[in-house]
């Protein structure tokens, strides 16, 4: 075995011994846990090596060592497998995520079962409108001068307006802009449509025309100026579970965890890409959330991203395990939301 491959062999066992037990791990121990080919003092030299170069610290004075980000970060990238969820936890997925009504419930069965996976804080957002396409457009009459528009996006999505009309409007009035919206937006994504809009306008017939644009007005305002982002979280009480793994408090975490933009934050490098996304430790930009570790990834139907799912806990975390649950949990909701 290559220098460079042992010294990796000995951190990969380094950090698969702390995650397990969260007790500095020896050169002895390493030796007996590990089929390392190797003798104790070729293992403590190797171990020197790792600390000189930042992988790995000694607490105190005659403990063993503990990896550091740096180790993590190695680790992370240098990963030859995930642990693959079980046929157990597979089933589990597709059960609990098989049974839900709409997209609040995908979205809070999806943070629930990510959180009991992990058994860290998950966090996910919903399908972002900027990045969602029209489904159906719907106008419902509620009286001659007066009716709610309902917008329904590709990911379930569903946006309420009520338009207010210059004058009153008939009903067969009603069926033809109902059916020339849905002509001109169906299948279009919300960043597309003022220009669409404005083609609309130029389009309609002239005796609907002071009706489509009280309706264009209100279209705009919802395809285009609504951007509200929501969030869901679960397993916030995981955090305690670690908290030895915390030097201090956890009440830095949990503030951060708090506010919606940093959340929003957290997710945010997974906004057109479904690729995985990992950070550690000082790699978090959030003062409040160093002395954690973010696993996250996009998510949408047929590949298309909509939104972003995560979940946050301590460095020494199981990597390979919540690698594997994040990327299953986004591969499977991507695959509700195109079956609905």
């Amino acid at each position: 075995m290559p220098m460079d491959e042992r010294k990796l062999a000995i951190l990969r066992a380094i950090v698969q011994d702390y995650v397990e037990t969260q007790e500095p791990v020896g050169s002895k121990s390493l030796v007996e846990r590990h089929n390392l080919r190797v003798s104790s003092a070729t293992v403590r030299n190797d171990m020197a090596v790792l600390e000189e170069e930042g992988y790995i610290h000694q607490p105190h004075t005659s403990a063993g060592r503990v990896p550091t980000d740096k180790g993590y970060r190695l680790f992370v990238d240098r990963l030859s497998q995930v642990k693959p969820l079980s046929i157990a936890e597979r089933r589990a997925v597709h059960r609990f995520l098989d049974g839900a009504l709409d997209l609040d419930d995908v979205v809070h069965r999806t943070v629930r079962l990510l959180a009991q996976l992990t058994r860290q804080v998950a966090v996910v957002q919903y399908p972002s409108l900027s990045r969602s396409r029209v489904r159906h457009l719907e106008l419902i009459p509620l009286t001659g001068s007066r009716l709610m528009l309902v917008m329904i996006t590709d990911t379930g999505r569903v946006e309420q307006r009520l338009v207010e009309l210059p004058g009153q409007v008939g009903e067969d009035d009603v069926l033809a802009m109902r059916r020339f919206i849905n002509e001109k937006l169906s299948g279009a994504r919300l960043t597309e449509t003022p220009v669409l809009i404005q083609t609309m306008l130029d389009e309609v017939a002239l005796t609907l025309r002071p009706a489509m644009t009280s309706l264009s007005t209100v279209l705009l305002e919802t395809l285009v100026e609504h951007r509200e982002e929501r969030i869901a979280l679960a397993g916030t009480a995981n955090l305690t579970r670690h908290a030895l793994d915390f030097a201090g408090s956890l009440r830095p975490i949990l503030e951060a965890l708090e506010e919606e933009v940093i959340l929003l934050k957290l997710l945010g490098e997974v906004d057109t890409s479904a690729a995985l996304h990992i950070r550690i430790g000082d790699e978090n930009e959030i003062a409040g959330l160093r002395a954690t570790s973010v696993v996250s990834s996009g998510y949408g139907p047929a590949g298309d991203v909509v939104g972003g799912l995560g979940v946050l806990g301590p460095t020494r975390m199981d990597y390979p395990g919540t690698i594997a649950a994040v990327r299953a949990v986004a591969r499977y909701v991507g695959e509700v939301l195109a079956q609905n």
